[in-house]
């Protein structure tokens, strides 16, 4: 079975991009909230040496614009549809759940748990996942924060409360300073950063999780190649998300899913979901020679 490849929320917009939609297995919306926002200030991008910030604040039609305009386009379109939901309370979270719960037009709620760009919610990620199990039985995947050590005990915490997967990582955060004016270049100071330098924080993310819980998990964070999605694979992944690739090639999604299934087939595997875990596995049999001398 192919390693299905998603953008990254926020990273794509399949109305006006969807010819690069139809190359992903599954499109992941913008988040929603309960509301309509404008999202911050400008300047809300802004590039660095090794990736990119962004302050955008989860701009975006609400859950009745969603509802009435942005779901139709997209099955008219035939995708397949992931919807990231976002909010500034548990009660607003489990809200978007009830509603979209049960239609069948979309696959999978991703809960938004973690932007750097707005204020967070005050209940903990564990307690927004709890009430949104409640909402609905849809597919629920948790989308976590790299900004803390504990990342396999965070897993641990939304598995437990209901999360069916994960989504790891989103950004982390960052700011950058105009050189000649050392001023933040971002509108609102800092924000979320991405890019190839967040690809080590993510696969250590992916692999702790990936050791703590038995749950699907969609790996991001700086994929740029299909060498960087096997990475992703065999830290724990089973599924790829594709994000600040896709602002500068439009066609990653093909080219990516091409070269992931070569650079599989150069490590011998068959199947690139057959790499799943070899990281971890891998290392934990060279500690165990290096604690005992034998395998």
């Amino acid at each position: 079975m192919p390693v299905p490849i998603l953008n990254a929320s926020g990273c794509l917009d399949a109305l006006t991009a969807p010819d690069v939609a139809r190359e992903l297995d599954a499109f992941v919306t913008k988040t929603i909230t309960p509301e309509p926002r404008e999202g911050n200030q400008p300047v809300r991008i802004a590039e660095t040496e090794h990736g990119m910030l962004n302050s955008i604040g989860l701009q975006g039609p609400g859950i009745d614009g969603l509802l009435a305009h942005t779901l139709p386009a997209l099955a008219a379109q035939g995708l397949r549809v992931w919807v990231s939901v976002g909010g500034f309370s548990a009660a607003d979270y489990a809200g978007i759940c009830e509603q979209l719960g049960e239609r069948d037009d979309i696959e999978v709620l991703e809960l938004n748990l973690s932007c750097p760009n707005v204020d967070e919610a005050p209940e903990s990620a564990a307690e927004i996942v709890s009430a949104c199990r409640a909402a609905t039985s849809k597919p629920l995947y948790a989308k976590l924060s790299p900004a803390t050590w504990a990342v396999g005990e965070s897993a641990r915490a939304v598995v437990a409360s209901g999360a069916d997967g994960l989504s790891l990582v989103n950004t982390i955060r960052g700011l950058a300073l105009d050189p000649v004016t050392l001023q933040p270049k971002l509108g609102r100071g800092s924000g979320g950063y991405s890019g190839p330098a967040l690809r080590p924080i993510a696969l250590a993310c992916v692999s702790a999780a990936a050791q703590a819980v038995d749950v699907p998990i969609v790996g991001m964070g700086g994929v740029y190649s299909g060498q960087h999605a096997l990475e992703l694979v065999a830290a724990g992944a089973a599924v790829v998300a594709l994000g600040t690739v896709l602002f500068a090639d439009p066609a990653a999604p093909g080219r990516i899913r091409g070269e992931l299934d070569a650079e599989a087939a150069a490590h011998g595997y068959a199947d690139p979901l057959d790499a799943r875990g070899a990281a971890i596995r891998q290392h934990k049999k060279s500690l165990q020679i290096a604690e005992n001398g034998s395998p």
